[in-house]
């Protein structure tokens, strides 16, 4: 056998164990970085839950909140392969609350919705986004009133120094939506798992401040309770034609009809009476 032809035979019978370690060092690399992602998707899925659940603490404090069958809506895929869990709750006298979350191994997100319909106040809506150890928490208030009466440009005021006693943190710069003009507070920051804490305190001081105002106000009586009624729906009629990021992509995955059904009876409740 010519020393050409033998160096090539013995490349050639080594090629496979090569092929071989480097499998399994790709598995192995592949099997660590899944197990990373499991550990934080359970640390933060925890961390979203204990989120949620103090949050819809604050308000059954003050208010009788009942559980309401979400349907079809209750556990929901989104393209297949994302799949949103909801709740909604009446709160008695107060108007329509509703929690939904996902669990996208990689990433972990919560929101929830309060959509005042008895009584003139803003609607409140918070996401939480947690990556690995990073963090991302949105509270926001929106206008969603007829009237804007001194009581309530004193809860904004209120809400306002809500959020300067958190400018310490990082503020988080978003694109401008058809959405700035109806929002009155915005409360943007971003921050690490150790400020979960801190951020999970900015949501309840947030809600804490809207339920202290509604302990001085009046149920609303017609026919200014039908007009906070139209004030809620032409908000989600708008999520619905000018979009959203969150809005669309629910649109894209469900269909524009399916998706205002979810808006206007479960998420934000703006088709229901709670009372």
């Amino acid at each position: 056998m010519k020393p050409k032809t033998a160096v090539l035979m013995a490349a050639a019978s080594s090629a496979p164990k090569v092929i071989l370690i480097v499998l399994g060092i790709l598995l192995a690399i592949i099997l660590i970085i899944a197990a990373v992602i499991a550990v934080f998707a359970s640390k933060n899925t925890k961390a979203m839950n204990k989120a949620l659940d103090e949050a819809v603490g604050v308000i059954s404090k003050q208010y009788e909140v009942t559980e309401k069958p979400a349907g079809e809506y209750e556990t929901m895929k989104i393209y297949g392969i994302l799949k949103f869990h909801t709740k909604q709750y009446s709160v008695k006298n107060l108007g329509n609350l509703s929690v939904m979350k996902v669990n996208m191994g990689f990433m972990q997100m919560a929101t929830l919705i309060l959509t005042p319909t008895e009584q003139n106040l803003p609607l409140v809506s918070a996401d939480y986004m947690y990556m690995f150890g990073s963090r991302k928490s949105y509270l926001e208030f929106f206008d969603l009133v007829a009237e804007k009466d001194e009581p309530y440009q004193a809860l904004l005021k209120k809400l306002q120094a809500v959020k300067d006693s958190y400018k310490q943190y990082p503020d988080i710069v978003r694109e401008a939506s058809w959405m700035d003009e109806l929002e009155t507070v915005g409360i943007y920051k971003s921050g690490k798992a150790a400020d979960d804490t801190t951020f999970n305190t900015m949501l309840k001081e947030g809600l804490q401040t809207v339920l202290d105002a509604a302990k001085e106000l009046p149920l609303l009586e017609e026919p200014a309770r039908s007009g906070k009624q139209k004030c809620n729906k032409e908000y989600t009629d708008g999520l619905i034609s000018k979009g959203g990021i969150s809005t669309d992509i629910f649109k894209k995955s469900l269909g524009d009809a399916v998706t205002r059904d979810f808006f206007d009876k479960v998420l934000f409740g703006s088709a229901t009476v709670n009372r």
